[in-house]
C-alpha cells in the first residue's frame, strides 16, 4: 500500500518559504485612519445595541437571542478597543520616558 503524501493535496500558501523580511506596511496615518475605523464600528456596534434593548424593553418583536447576542458582541468590540487603548497608553509612556 502506498502512502500518498498530504503536501500534493494542500495548496500552497503564497510567500511561506519567502527569504524576504517583514517590512513596516502601515504609515502612522493609515494606522490612525484605522483605529478611527474601529471606533466609528464600535459606535454603530453600540447605537445597534441600544436600539435592540429598547425595542425589546418596548415589548416589540425582538428576539431575546438576538439581543443578547448583540450584547455580548459589543462587549466584546468594547474590551477589544480598551486593550487597544490600553497598548497605545503604554507605548506613549514608554517614548516619553526616553532619554534623548
Amino acid at each position: 500500500m502506498a502512502i500518498q503524501p498530504i503536501s500534493s493535496n494542500i495548496p500552497q500558501i503564497a510567500g511561506i518559504n519567502s527569504t524576504q523580511k517583514p517590512t513596516a506596511s502601515g504609515s502612522a496615518q493609515e494606522l490612525t485612519q484605522s483605529f478611527g475605523d474601529m471606533l466609528s464600528s464600535l459606535n454603530q456596534s453600540q447605537q445597534t445595541t441600544d436600539n435592540l434593548m429598547t425595542q425589546l424593553a418596548q415589548g416589540e418583536d425582538v428576539d431575546l437571542h438576538t439581543v443578547m447576542i448583540a450584547l455580548e458582541e459589543n462587549n466584546v468590540n468594547f474590551n477589544v478597543a480598551l486593550g487597544i487603548r490600553d497598548k497605545l497608553v503604554e507605548a506613549y509612556r514608554e517614548v516619553m520616558r526616553m532619554q534623548v
